[in-house]
This record gives structure tokens, C-alpha cells and sequence, in this order.
């Protein structure tokens, strides 16, 4: 089958009839897929995340003991969720056995709002082992009032913007979708980015929420760069694990457990997996191949002119100096 033609139900093009009146009354705009944009309380949720990101911010009940791991889309979402499963899972599962060689990492640790709360909306999720791991790309202020007021353990990733934004645009446009158009270059959308319409942009609005509430509360929110992941790895493994309360014992490091852990993770290790070459993440309506394209730093030079990263990076930044 041609993969950018096969779209999920759940990635649906249209709402169901019980959000139109909400949506009528939203500012809507196009994502690089065709597909609109929603402005809901200060962020742009693509249309097939809407009743989820409802679900989620009404039903979920936090435990003290839950991980939630938050990033903008493409900012090494699929990674943090790889190696925050091993760290935690890492007494139960050696490297060698992990369930991460047969089975993909958006199906260990699942999304809450695109795909948890989208399908059902009240999961049945209070009988999973703890402590539960969940992703979201919620912004920080919009997460469901039980996780800020509870002791659970948030993990949020940043990437660079530029590097964001083009790994964001070729995902995008995987999706072919009836009666919409794709638009046609990167440079097309490029306006509406720097006026932070993106998908569950605004970028700054995400990055600042996390990281302010980083230094506010360090016990319980860690703010891990895509980069220093990049260049090392393993002081920032360690950093994971005494983080969440598991910290890497002497033996363990002694023992390369930390990088094993490492490996397994590793861009080309998960890009290779059989079960990562082949299959649909069917709430994205997305091959799982599509979620393994580059992962490498500075790759933004190659599709934005200068002038463009110049314009891009002083809005970014004059945003973040707030």
C-alpha cells in the first residue's frame, strides 16, 4: 500500500458533529498537510486531536507516581519515550529483551490526547502497572489540572526551533488527505510559523511554560535539550534516572548498563527494528517509519535560507527573553 495515502480514522479530516459548534467559533489555519488548525485556549491543536486534548484536560486523574513525558512534535518525542521506558523498565527487561525490538515506542508509551483520550473518553487507564508513562504535547499551563497539582514527574524535550520546524514539515506532508491540499514548499507556511501558527504551537508558549516551571519546581519538571542528548548521552541517562527516583547504581555502570540502554535507544538501533521499518501508527495515521527520518542536528541549513533562520531565530528569541 502507498503509506501517504493510508490515514487512520482516528486521524480523522473531519470533526464529529458534537465539536462543530466549539470548532465554528475557533481561528482556524492550515497545517503543512492540509489539514486546519484549531486556536484553543492559547494553542493550535490539529483537528484530530481536539476531542482527545477535551478528554485529557477534563478526565485525567494524575497519581503522584505517573511520568508524563511532554515535547513539541518533532523534537525527539520517539527517543525520550524510548529511553524513558528503559530506565524505568530497566529491572524487569535487560536490553537484550526489551520489548522495545518488537514493539514500537509510541505503543509502550502512548499519547494522551491523540490517542488515549481520542478513542475512548474515559480509558480505562487506573489499573496500569506503576509508575504509568504518558506522552502529550500539551503546553505546560493547558496540562490537566491534576498533573500540575500532583507530585507525579514531568519530562519535557527542546529542540532547536529550525531543526523543529523542517523535521515537522516533511511528517506533515506524509499525510494525503481527500479534498485537501498539501501546501507546496516549506516556504509557503513559513509566515504563519513565525506568527507561532504551528502545530501545537506556539513554539516559544511551549518552551517557556516548561522550562519556568523547571526552575520553579525541579523536583518535578526536567528540561532535557535534543541536543545535549546528542552529544551526551549518558550523564544525561544519569540525569534521567535520578530524576524519576531510580537512579544508576555503581554496579550498573560498571556493568555498561547505562550503555546498553544507550544502544538500544540509539537513532540507527530503533530505525533498523523490523517493527519500526514496517506497520501504521494508526492514531497519527502514520507509517512507523515515518517517525525515523534524520534525528540530526543543524539539518535545518538545508531547507531554510539564511535570511529565513534569521527571521525565525530573533522572533524565537525576543519571544524567550520574556
Amino acid at each position: 500500500m502507498e503509506t501517504a495515502k493510508m490515514i487512520s480514522s482516528n486521524r480523522e479530516s473531519k470533526p464529529k458533529n458534537d465539536l462543530q459548534d466549539l470548532l465554528a467559533t475557533l481561528p482556524s489555519e492550515k497545517d503543512w498537510d492540509g489539514a486546519p488548525l484549531y486556536f484553543y485556549k492559547g494553542v493550535w491543536y490539529p483537528v484530530f486531536a481536539i476531542r482527545g486534548a477535551l478528554s485529557f484536560q477534563q478526565h485525567f486523574i494524575a497519581q503522584d507516581t505517573d511520568i508524563i513525558l511532554a515535547s513539541m512534535p518533532k523534537s525527539g518525542t520517539t527517543w525520550l519515550k524510548a529511553l524513558t521506558f528503559s530506565v524505568v523498565n530497566r529491572n524487569i527487561y535487560s536490553p537484550k529483551e526489551s520489548p522495545l525490538l518488537t514493539t514500537p515506542p509510541h505503543e509502550l508509551v502512548r499519547f494522551c490526547e491523540m490517542d488515549l483520550y481520542s478513542k475512548i473518553q474515559l480509558p480505562d487507564i487506573e489499573k496500569l502497572p506503576s509508575p504509568r508513562i504518558f506522552s502529550s504535547h500539551f503546553h505546560y499551563e493547558t496540562l490537566p489540572l491534576s498533573i500540575r497539582d500532583s507530585n507525579c514527574k514531568i519530562v519535557y524535550i527542546c529542540r532547536n526551533p529550525l531543526d523543529q520546524l523542517v523535521s515537522y514539515f516533511h511528517f506533515a506532508r506524509k499525510f494525503e488527505r481527500e479534498n485537501m491540499e498539501p501546501l507546496s514548499s516549506i516556504d509557503e507556511g513559513f509566515d504563519n510559523v513565525c506568527s507561532g501558527i504551528q502545530c501545537y504551537g506556539p513554539f516559544w508558549d511551549s518552551v517557556l511554560g516548561y522550562w519556568k516551571a523547571s526552575i520553579e519546581r525541579p523536583d518535578k519538571v526536567l528540561f532535557l535539550k535534543y541536543e545535549d542528548l546528542k552529544e551526551d548521552i549518558s550523564s544525561n541517562l544519569k540525569k534521567l534516572g535520578e530524576f524519576l527516583g531510580l537512579p544508576f547504581s555503581e554496579k550498573e555502570e560498571k556493568e555498561g548498563v547505562i550503555e546498553e540502554i544507550s544502544k538500544l535507544c540509539s537513532f540507527d538501533n530503533l530505525k533498523d527494528l523490523e517493527v519500526n521499518k514496517t506497520g501504521v501508527f494508526e492514531c497519527a495515521g502514520a507509517p512507523n517509519s515515518t517517525f525515523f527520518r534524520k534525528a540530526k542536528v543543524g539539518d535545518w541549513c538545508n531547507y531554510l535560507s539564511p535570511s529565513m533562520a534569521e527571521r525565525f531565530g530573533k522572533i524565537v528569541e525576543e519571544k524567550m527573553a520574556r
